[in-house]
């Protein structure tokens, strides 16, 4: 209705094309305007100058042949200065993006691995908005941001990337089991030679008391008893020993020994 009376209305963050006559006369900040239509003056369009995002997915193959479809958010916008440029240069900005898209990955990804394409998704969105900022920036617009939100590689690519990530995982669960139990057999057995260390420090040490006794015994046997001998000594505690042997075998009643007829005799005339 306005525009019959020669007046619009321009939105905040949008500009307005004016024309005379069918040529390129202004560009109309928001705000109210007075076009007299009947002097030529007439609207060409509007041009909003807010961020817009553009999302493409582009399909590629790599250096190494997997085929991998990659996702690109491209955000821009319009410039107040160059509205003029961004309206009548171009007449589908999306496309004209989404080409220069295509180009640079395409060019792009077929230099990498696919793991490298994962690592570099930085290095890929820079080098795409460098070549549409230099692009772009004729037509009137700028790049804002430019994002490669997702590297997608065919199906059967990521089942065989997630097979091989799951038996590198089992192997490394199995060293490490490995490396656990050799820890836990090296330590029983360090525990071992210990053990048998101490027991044969006690046994020694339990000898050496025994022969100290012995030696005592016999001291005090001759001191006591004028005229005994040292093997006198020693066939009596010997005799002695061998009948507190056989009472402790006779007492167990889970005693397994075999007896050989013999003669005391034999034991003292064996031990000469």
């Amino acid at each position: 209705m306005g525009q019959i009376f020669g007046c619009i209305q321009v939105d905040q963050s949008t500009v307005a094309i004016k024309e005379n006559f069918g040529k390129y006369d202004d560009v109309l900040g928001p705000g109210f305007h007075f076009m007299p239509w009947c002097f030529g003056s007439q609207l060409a369009g509007y041009l909003s100058l807010r961020v817009q995002q553009l999302d493409i997915t582009c399909e590629s193959k790599t250096k190494d042949n997997v085929f991998v479809t990659l996702v690109a958010s491209i955000q821009y916008r319009a410039l107040a200065d160059k509205a003029a440029d961004a309206f009548y240069k171009l007449s589908n900005t999306k496309e004209q993006i989404q080409a220069y898209v295509f180009d640079v990955i395409r060019a792009t990804v077929p230099t990498l691995e696919l793991d490298k394409v994962f690592e570099q998704k930085t290095e890929i969105a820079k080098t795409v908005g460098e070549r549409l900022e230099k692009v772009m920036s004729l037509y009137g617009y700028e790049i804002v941001q430019t994002l490669i939100v997702d590297v997608e590689p065919d199906d059967q690519v990521k089942s065989s990337m997630n097979e091989i990530n799951a038996a590198s995982r089992l192997r490394e669960a199995a060293f490490e089991r490995a490396e656990g139990e050799k820890i836990l057999q090296i330590k029983q057995a360090e525990g071992e030679a210990e053990s048998k260390y101490l027991a044969g420090l006690g046994i020694a040490r339990q000898r050496q008391a025994i022969v100290e006794g012995l030696k005592e015994s016999v001291i005090g046997f001759s001191t006591s008893v004028p005229g005994a001998s040292t093997k006198d000594v020693m066939d009596m505690i010997l005799i002695t020993q061998y009948f507190d042997t056989m009472k402790e075998i006779g007492v167990s009643s889970n005693s397994s020994a075999v007896f050989i007829p013999h003669e005391l005799e034999d034991v003292t005339s064996e031990q000469r």
